[in-house]
């Protein structure tokens, strides 16, 4: 395919992708975003960024990526040709084809205006009339707005990114804004105030854009590659591995959890009790997290490429001896050995339980940014040893405004404490359930089946006869953010 394009391309001057070939890098320019880039557990990942290193590789280039304050440098560096591709999950809006080769990349997306649930909602533009629709710079949603004469105003935020601007709508500082669809499936479930109220315009694909100046060398080729994942498939394993399992996974019931404690953990519990103890953990805690995790599915794998029960990532399986994560004997032994690890990192100063949620955090977003997190909430004039303070400054790390003031950059911040939470939940249902002998391990039938009541039945099903373990059930079970 490469060469076929070089040919097109003839031998006067070094067309842009003989450019990249010849350097061997192929530069990007980004921001950061979880629908576009942004560093995870196991490294940088993101849908666009994933496509970008599938494309390089598919060139033989290095993929040399610079990440951006906002869109308006990252089209500030496009229109100076310093970059050959830019991500800024934009769409192809009126006019942008003047200023930029576009290249959509398989995602589409819709603005859609969102209000917090205290205030009215809206049905139409019409229904602001008085109020003022907040935005983020450079964005999808101001040229759908122009020549709306609806009698409201709308207002631009150079300063915020969307995870800024649904913070301000959840906390009620904002009423309505408008963001982009794909942006508020990606975060909506940290923001439980922010509801959706109508969307604004028709699908777009969200694209790539390449400079002007540049020949269609590069963006012919970025097609080509784009054309044949499409065919194959890999397009759409992609778009699934980030996007597919929002409307799926917003919340765990109850009725899931207990069904998988009564189905699922009996296989799993004499190994969560051994390497429990190897290492001086709580079982139930390791199977909270085990749960959290994946599940307590071995073979679970998430869109970053951790994988096994206890999602271990590659470079920490191998830093504890692991060789295969999907093992679960292997998995649930590496998870016990590096959580331990981890706990043993946090300062002996802070008391338990605190130690044990701190350790939690940074076993899910890494070290690095929890200390990040109790830097801010020092600063802030709170503890940095205490959870309930550490836990408001953690969600922060996805905020530009926030994170470009910290030394490990951003985070989904939000992650950590939906994690804790979680876990912290897990533990006090299997804690409860198993209070009656610890070193007995759960059978099948010995807990409330939450399935056996007949539908539409107002009886209580037989298991009743032990209500200690219904009333172990924490009601606000049933809404459960995972964080898979």
């Amino acid at each position: 395919m490469i060469s076929a394009v070089v040919a097109v391309a003839g031998c006067s001057r070094p067309s842009t992708l003989q450019e990249v070939l010849a350097e061997d890098v192929l530069h990007v320019i980004t921001r950061e975003a979880p629908s576009i880039y942004y560093e995870g557990r196991d490294g940088p990942t993101g849908y666009d960024y994933e496509l970008a290193k599938l494309f390089a590789d598919e060139l033989g280039v290095e993929l040399r990526v610079r990440v951006a304050e906002d869109n308006t440098e990252v089209l500030s560096v496009l229109s100076r040709n310093y970059a050959h591709i830019g991500l800024a999950g934009l769409s192809g809006q009126p006019g942008m084809a003047d200023q930029y080769k576009v290249l959509p990349t398989g995602i589409a997306a819709q603005s859609v205006v969102v209000y917090n649930r205290d205030v009215p909602r809206p049905d139409s533009l019409s229904d602001l009339e008085g109020q003022t629709l907040h935005l983020v710079a450079e964005s999808n949603h101001e040229h759908l707005l122009e020549g709306e004469e609806s009698g409201f105003d709308w207002q631009v935020h150079p300063g915020l990114d969307p995870a800024g601007i649904l913070a301000r709508v959840e906390s009620g500082e904002f009423s309505y804004a408008a963001v982009s669809s794909n942006e508020l499936e990606l975060n909506h479930v940290f923001f439980p105030q922010v509801k959706d109220a109508f969307y604004v315009g028709e699908p777009e694909e969200l694209a790539w854009l390449f400079p002007a100046d540049q020949d269609d060398t590069l963006v012919n080729a970025a097609n080509q590659f784009l054309t044949k994942l499409q065919s194959d498939g890999t397009l759409a394993q992609l778009a699934e591995r980030f996007y597919g399992h929002l409307d799926q996974l917003n919340y765990v019931g109850a009725r899931t959890f207990m069904h998988h404690v009564e189905n699922r953990l009996p296989k799993y519990e004499s190994l969560f009790q051994d390497y429990a103890a190897e290492f001086g953990i709580d079982w139930r805690l390791l199977a909270a997290i085990g749960y959290q995790e994946s599940h307590w599915r071995p073979n679970a794998v998430s869109p970053t490429g951790v994988r096994g029960l206890m999602m271990l990532t590659r470079n920490t399986a191998s830093y504890i001896g692991i060789n295969n994560r999907l093992d679960p004997e292997e998995s649930i032994q590496g998870g016990a050995k590096y959580f331990r690890m981890v706990h043993k990192k946090i300062p002996d100063r802070i008391p338990e339980p605190d130690r044990t949620w701190f350790a939690l955090a940074s076993y899910n977003v890494g070290f690095g940014h929890l200390e990040d997190a109790r830097r801010l909430a020092e600063s802030a004039g709170k503890s940095p040893d205490r959870w309930m303070d550490v836990k408001e400054f953690l969600p922060l790390l996805a905020q530009k405004e926030w994170y470009t003031k910290t030394r490990f950059g951003y985070a989904r911040g939000h992650e950590p404490v939906l994690y804790v939470q979680n876990i912290r939940r897990y533990y006090d249902v299997l804690a409860r359930i198993t209070e009656r002998n610890q070193t007995d391990a759960i059978k099948p039938g010995e807990l409330v089946n939450l399935d056996s009541m007949p539908r539409g039945s107002g009886s209580a099903p037989k298991a009743e006869a032990h209500p200690e373990l219904r009333a172990g059930l924490p009601r606000e079970l049933g809404m459960i953010p995972p964080t898979l």
